[in-house]
Formats: C-alpha cells, sequence, structure tokens
C-alpha cells in the first residue's frame, strides 16, 4: 500500500467517525427533504394556478402526429368558464384507464335548455377513426368532467427522459441512484 492511498484512506475513515459525519449526514437529509417538498409545492402550485389536476403530461403515443411527437411535454389549463372549441387539444381520463389521452375535439354536441350540456367527441390526428372505441363501455360522448385539461404549449422531447424511465426499469433506477450518490455527497 503506497503512502497516498493510506493518508486518503486513514482521512476518508477519520472523518467518518466524528461527530460532523453524523451532521453531515443530518444536512444532506434535511436538504433532500427539503428539495422534495419543493418540488410538491411548486406542483400543487402549478394545480392552483392552472385549474388542472396535472398541469404537465407526457405524450405517450404517435397518434398526435405531426402537431405532438411522443415524448413531447404539455402545458395544460382546465378553467371551468371556457368551454371547449372544435379543434381544440384535449387531455381526457376515460373510466377504466388509469393514463389520460391527448387528442383533438372532433364534433360538439350541444343540448339547450335550463341545464345546458355541451358533449363532444375527439380524435387523434393520426388516427383514422374517432375515440368512441376508447372510451368507457356505452359512452359515445366526452364531458367537461372527462377533461383534465387543455394544451396550450409543449417543449419537444423534453418527456422521454420518462417515457425511457417506465420502459426501461434499469433506467429509473439508475438516474435514481445517481441523483440519490449527488445528494449525499454534494457540500452546500
Amino acid at each position: 500500500m503506497n503512502t497516498f492511498s493510506f493518508i486518503l484512506t486513514n482521512t476518508c475513515f477519520d472523518v467518518c467517525l466524528s461527530k460532523n459525519c453524523k451532521q453531515m449526514f443530518l444536512y444532506q437529509f434535511l436538504s433532500f427533504g427539503m428539495i422534495v417538498s419543493s418540488a410538491l409545492m411548486i406542483w400543487k402550485g402549478l394545480m392552483v394556478v392552472t385549474g388542472s389536476e396535472s398541469p404537465i403530461v407526457v405524450v405517450l403515443s404517435g397518434s398526435m402526429e405531426p402537431a405532438f411527437h411522443r415524448g413531447d411535454l404539455l402545458f395544460l389549463t382546465n378553467y371551468e368558464n371556457e368551454p371547449v372549441r372544435v379543434g381544440e387539444i384535449v387531455v381526457f381520463k376515460v373510466e377504466g384507464r388509469d393514463i389520460p389521452i391527448v387528442h383533438r375535439v372532433m364534433k360538439l354536441h350541444e343540448k339547450g335548455g335550463y341545464n345546458s350540456t355541451v358533449k363532444f367527441l375527439t380524435k387523434g390526428d393520426n388516427n383514422s377513426v374517432d375515440d368512441r372505441g376508447l372510451y368507457a363501455p356505452g359512452q359515445l360522448w366526452l364531458t367537461n368532467d372527462d377533461v383534465v385539461g387543455r394544451a396550450r404549449g409543449f417543449l419537444p422531447y423534453v418527456g422521454m427522459v420518462t417515457i425511457y424511465m417506465n420502459e426501461y426499469p434499469k433506467f429509473k433506477y439508475a438516474i435514481l441512484a445517481c441523483l440519490g450518490l449527488y445528494v449525499l455527497i454534494h457540500r452546500e
């Protein structure tokens, strides 16, 4: 064993044995907690400002090409006083499906009277048929209650990281391990 490695080993060992090691670990743990709580606060703030339960979504398929590609990150709003319009791109949830769908409104069906309701039909730009096959059994139209949000902007391909993390679990664990190591090693 050379002198340099002996000194390096002893120095690291001495640091971990000192009471500063506990303080350093506690500091890193609290820093990590602050990062997580800040991210949650930002997310909740975006939910309040946009009126959407999911203000940011990732396009998961090519059904909206050429408008949006797989991996594009969409920014959504969902204000109650804005009516749905033909041609608008909406993100909606269907009963029995966990993942929301991003498609364009193709037709409106308005029912007048005291309890006027607006129902609408959607279709992916790259699909040959409308979305009735994707809706819940017996459902022919969507309502405002089904809408998660309306697309207001996008960042191309930024969401590919999310797709890779879902499709390749080892990639997800590698990213999480790198982030965890960074938090533990970083001293600020």
